[in-house]
């Protein structure tokens, strides 16, 4: 089999991580296939493919389509406002599926597997006649008005969709009737994200001086994008009783290019010190390692405010065995027991955020409990073997069907 996946960006974002975590289990569990990349930019993500012994190339999307996206400031109802950039971005696309027609038909490929709502839309586009095409779905086409608008229209190009989540999949059924949706949550490395191994000075990332003997690290790992929840996440630690031993992170950087999808660590600079925090919250920045900076912490706060497609983050967490206080809505909800193994809270809830963080903070054993049953849950919901069963029996379901027809 050779199989080819077509990627948006070269940016190790969530999606591109749980792509990866895809293609180690295939790796291993099928190591005579011929594995095929095509991304849409250079960068650490093709780059770690390579590493996997994939056959990773570069067809790089025009700025304008990769600036173009739904999911920004405006708001969603108002995206024909931007009719212009609709349309030059439209045109560079057209040109950019020409490019990656080529680059597809050199490769050959038996099946097509696309990540990422620009290449499920290029993929249908381009996927050469007889080869099978899945998308990879990994968010909700609920608020995003063009792609709930294009999906549908290229809905009998593809042959099965995986969405990463049930949350997922049911919003995909919702757009797009009719077609065969199978529902896996992603999977990590077990061995990477674990309690033992190397932990970051996150002070020092963060340019701070070391935190006092027994302070407390609660931190938020995530991209930039703006529904995560940082705001949120400093808002709550500004009411966070001050004699509480504790200090803030937010742990991550911008690696987006569409265009208003994402905070910048200036900004949110700006909310701390308007909410009076000073040095008791930090900003690393991206890091190379996720793993390190989560053994670093001693909680570990999810606080999407918008509906969490799956919640790679959340899983992380667990296998690294912390305490975890999660955003209930979504896919989260999917991956967690709350008061077993996280305790929830209302998106969005400052208050009730700092409420959840100041009683963790306060009891180790419920620390200790509350990491321990989250380690345990990883061990046997995140698993490789299993997400590379599902997918493979979605791969052979597909083929045969091609091969049928």
């Amino acid at each position: 089999m050779r199989i080819l996946y077509l990627n948006p960006s070269g940016k190790p974002g969530g999606a591109e991580r749980a792509l990866l975590d895809l293609i180690a289990a295939l790796r291993e569990a099928r190591p005579g296939w011929d594995l095929h990349l095509v991304a849409g930019s250079e960068g650490a993500f093709p780059a770690a493919a390579r590493g996997l012994g994939v056959r990773a190339s570069i067809v790089p999307f025009p700025r304008v389509v990769a600036r173009m996206g739904d999911s920004g400031d405006a708001a969603a109802s108002q995206w024909m406002l931007r009719a212009p950039k609709l349309c030059a971005a439209s045109i560079a696309g057209a040109a950019y599926a020409g490019r990656l027609r080529s680059a597809i038909r050199e490769i050959a490929p038996d099946l097509v597997h696309t990540n990422g709502f620009k290449m499920h839309m290029m993929g249908a586009m381009v996927r050469p006649a007889g080869v099978p095409l899945i998308w990879h779905v990994r968010d909700y086409l609920s608020g995003r008005p063009l792609m709930a608008r294009v999906m549908p229209m290229m809905r009998g190009r593809c042959d099965a969709a995986i969405a990463n989540s049930a949350s997922i999949a049911a919003d995909l059924l919702a757009h797009c009737p009719g077609l065969a949706v199978e529902a896996a949550h992603d999977a990590i490395d077990l061995n990477e994200f674990s309690p033992d191994g190397p932990i970051l000075d996150l002070d020092a990332l963060a340019g701070l001086t070391a935190a006092p003997e027994g302070t407390v690290r609660v931190g938020l790992v995530s991209t930039m994008a703006r529904w995560k929840g940082q705001q949120v996440f400093l808002e709550a630690i500004a009411r966070v009783d001050s004699r509480c031993p504790l200090r803030g992170y937010i742990i991550g950087g911008p690696i987006y290019e569409t265009e208003g999808s994402q905070f910048s660590i200036e900004y949110l600079r700006s909310v701390a010190q308007r909410l009076g925090l000073g040095d008791r919250v930090g900003f690393t920045g991206f890091v190379e390692r996720p793993s390190a900076a989560i053994r670093a912490l001693d909680i570990v706060v999810h606080a999407s405010t918008a509906p969490e497609p799956f919640g790679l983050a959340i899983a992380e967490a667990m296998a690294c065995g912390k305490a975890l206080i999660t955003s209930a809505r979504g896919g989260a909800v999917e991956l967690i027991a709350d008061g077993a193994d996280s305790m929830v809270f209302p998106p969005g809830d400052a208050a009730a955020l700092a409420e959840r963080i100041e009683r963790i903070a306060a009891d180790r054993e419920l620390r200790r409990r509350l990491g321990a049953n989250a380690r345990a849950g990883a061990e046997t919901r995140f698993t490789r073997e299993r997400l590379v069963a599902q997918v493979l029996d979605v791969y052979e379901r597909v083929t045969q069907g091609a091969a049928a027809a």
